[in-house]
């Protein structure tokens, strides 16, 4: 999977990610996303924060620490050719 997302920060301004992986845990959807398509490229895991009733997805970086590597060892697992420092 690598798709691209466009995402608008608070002021406006757009903000391109790809895609490398998704999962859903615990009924939370959870996004694995790069700034960039080179190799060693920053990654970040963003979460579905949305109301069910909500037409447009809205995310937020993942920023809690023991969460960050917990969804790090289970994106590493999805993606076998991957590392996540």
């Amino acid at each position: 999977m690598e798709e691209k997302i466009i995402f608008h920060s608070d002021n406006g301004e757009e903000i391109e990610f790809f895609v490398l992986e998704q999962t859903k845990i615990n009924g939370n959807n959870y996004l694995l996303v790069t700034d960039s398509n080179e190799d060693e490229a920053e990654c970040f895991i963003l979460e579905d924060v949305s109301k069910d009733d909500s037409q447009e997805a809205v995310y937020e970086f993942v920023e809690d620490n023991a969460t960050l590597e917990a969804l790090s060892k289970i994106f590493e697992e999805l993606l076998d050719d991957v590392d996540i420092v």
